[in-house]
C-alpha cells in the first residue's frame, strides 16, 4: 500500500517520534492518531487495553490508509504488537526503551531508565536490560507525572518545574556523587536505589515517548551534563527498512483523536499536523 506513515500513541508523546521521522525523511507524509479518550494507558487493565489499542489502530488505519503503522508507545507496543501485526496488512513498527544504545555510550556503566510505572516494571524491560546492559547498574525511575506535564505543554501550558523536580528527584540522587547521596522520601517513585559505591550515572533512557518533548527542561534541571537517549532515531531507521519508498504528500498532516482535542490545535501545528478530527472507533 502506498500511503503516509501513521504514528499512533495514547497521547501526544508520539509527536517526538514524528519529529525524528521528519528529521530523517523531510518529505515523507505523516498522519497522527492518539487515543486521548483512554489516556493514560498505564492505569488500564492489560486485556481490555490490548483490545482497545487494536480497535483504535484498525480505525486509524482505515481512516488514514497508511503504508506503515508506527506504535509510538511502549505500553501499546508491549501489549498489542503481535495482534496488530496479525490483523493488519501493513508493516507495524513498535517502540521499546532505548537500553541498547544507552549501554553503547555509557562510560560509567550506570544508566537511568526514566519511564512510566508500567514500563519500568514489565518483564520485557528486564529482558532488554539482561540482553544489552547486564554489565550496567540500572536505576529505574517511574515518572508518570512527566506524562501529565508533556500533555499540558502541548496544550500551551509551561511545564511545572516544581512537579518535575519531585518526579526527577530519584534520578538526581543517582547522578550525585556517592559522598553526597541522601535518603529519598517515601513519595518518590524510585524502583531501584543504587548502592552508595555505585558509579555516577551518566546516561538516561527516556523510556516514554512523551519525555523527549520535555528535553529542554530535563537538560536545564539536570545537576550535571548527561547523555539523553530515546527511541526516535531507531524507529525512524526501522521505518526506512520496512517501507521501500516513503510517500510524499505535503498536503497530508492529518490528525485523529478519540476525544475532542481543540486545546491541542496549536501544539499539533508546531509539529506539522492539522487540527484533530474525531476518530470513529469501531467495535
Amino acid at each position: 500500500m502506498i500511503g503516509p506513515v501513521l504514528i499512533f500513541d495514547s497521547g501526544v508523546g508520539g509527536l517526538s517520534v514524528a519529529q525524528s521521522l521528519r528529521q530523517h525523511y523531510p518529505d515523507a507524509a505523516l498522519c497522527y492518531a492518539c487515543d486521548n479518550a483512554w489516556l493514560p494507558y498505564g492505569l488500564r487493565e492489560d486485556a481490555a487495553l490490548t483490545e482497545r489499542i487494536v480497535a483504535v489502530c484498525r480505525s486509524a488505519v482505515e481512516a488514514c490508509q497508511p503504508s506503515v503503522l508506527v506504535v509510538a508507545c511502549n505500553t501499546a507496543s508491549t501489549l498489542a504488537l503481535e495482534n496488530l501485526r496479525a490483523q493488519l496488512a501493513i508493516p507495524v513498527v513498535g517502540t521499546v526503551p532505548a537500553i541498547k544504545p544507552a549501554a553503547a555510550i555509557s562510560q560509567t556503566r550506570h544508566i537511568g531508565l526514566l519511564a512510566t510505572k508500567a514500563t519500568v516494571g514489565r518483564p520485557y524491560t528486564q529482558r532488554l536490560i539482561d540482553s544489552f546492559a547486564s554489565d550496567c547498574v540500572i536505576t529505574r525511575v517511574a515518572a508518570d507525572a512527566l506524562v501529565v506535564e508533556a500533555e499540558a505543554y502541548l496544550a500551551g501550558v509551561i511545564p511545572n518545574i516544581d512537579r518535575m523536580q519531585v518526579a526527577l528527584a530519584p534520578l538526581w540522587h543517582a547522578v550525585a556523587p556517592p559522598s553526597s547521596a541522601h535518603c529519598l522520601s517515601s513519595d518518590h517513585q524510585a524502583l531501584d536505589t543504587p548502592e552508595l559505591d555505585a558509579p555516577q550515572l551518566d546516561t538516561v533512557v527516556l523510556g516514554c515517548t512523551h519525555f523527549p518533548l520535555l528535553k529542554p527542561w530535563l537538560k536545564q534541571l539536570a545537576p550535571v551534563p548527561l547523555h539523553w537517549v530515546d527511541s526516535g532515531d531507531a524507529i525512524a531507521r526501522r521505518v526506512g527498512q520496512v517501507v521501500a519508498e516513503l510517500y510524499s504528500d505535503h498536503q497530508d498532516g492529518r490528525c485523529f483523536t478519540t476525544a475532542p482535542a481543540a486545546n491541542l490545535t496549536a501544539g499539533l501545528a508546531r509539529y506539522g499536523f492539522k487540527a484533530a478530527q474525531l476518530l470513529n472507533v469501531g467495535d
